[in-house]
């Protein structure tokens, strides 16, 4: 029996494209009834490493992700180009399964997927009040945001399908209830406080760009935590304080 490879690349913390890899590639193998088992017995790879590279905990080695490609029957370099956030090429039209295989319906399953680890990761947060709380969020919000892109896009270029729809209801109703616990923390970023009362005031970024005397684009930079000007910084703190935010 051939020896089964680990991984190469290895993270306590999450990492979008590794989670969207993994989910894909783990929904791909059960869609094709392939067994964690046979993969470790025909020295794909092993139980453990391919346990952690699903959960998007590890990054195994090229020629590991080859090989998972070829019993996937994904072209090679898919792997890769998932976890960059790029398209993927299906399969040849005789080697798909009979349901299920295209495109979107793999972002929607490796989306969903994410979505669920990325709730074990705010469900092991601290408190608010610990200093470790506004770093951690603003890394999960920054991942969630990346994953709600790349749904968004599949939406875009492909038939908006139910599980697309599902898909991207999950990953933004994450990011809302984050975003909201997140502006109530001491550490609460100016952007974060901006998109509570947004969504308190159920104000569009159009009309919430015109109460605070600044662009649409500087209400979407502000929130997602992008550097912006001194200026709009300042706009944004006195829109919040008229607000009565606190």
């Amino acid at each position: 029996m051939a020896h089964a490879e680990s991984s190469d690349e290895a993270t306590e913390v999450l990492d979008a494209g590794m989670v969207r890899a993994g989910a894909a590639a783990a929904a791909r193998r059960r869609e094709l009834d392939i067994s964690q088992r046979s993969l470790a017995a025909d020295g794909i790879i092993n139980a453990g490493a391919l346990i952690a590279f699903e959960k998007g905990r590890s990054w195994p080695r090229e020629r590991t992700r080859a090989k998972l490609e070829e019993v996937l029957r994904w072209p090679p370099g898919t792997i890769a180009r998932l976890r960059r956030g790029e398209s993927v090429t299906p399969a040849p039209r005789a080697e798909q399964p009979s349901s299920g295989n295209d495109e979107a319906s793999l972002i929607a399953q490796a989306v969903i997927t994410a979505v669920s680890t990325f709730s074990s990761a705010i469900e092991a947060l601290p408190a608010p009040e610990d200093p470790e709380f506004s770093p951690r969020v603003r890394k999960i919000l920054a991942d969630l945001r990346q994953l709600e892109a790349v749904a968004a896009r599949a939406a875009r270029i492909s038939k908006v399908s139910p599980p697309l729809i599902k898909a991207l209801s999950a990953v933004r109703s994450r990011y809302d209830e984050l975003m909201l616990r997140a502006a109530r923390a001491p550490g609460a970023t100016l952007g974060q406080q901006l998109y509570a009362i947004r969504r308190g005031a159920n104000l569009t970024i159009t009309e919430t760009a015109q109460a605070a005397g600044i662009s649409e684009d500087e209400v979407v930079r502000a929130e997602a935590d992008e550097l912006i000007p001194a200026a709009t910084a300042k706009a944004i703190e006195t829109f919040v304080e008229q607000m009565d935010w606190r």
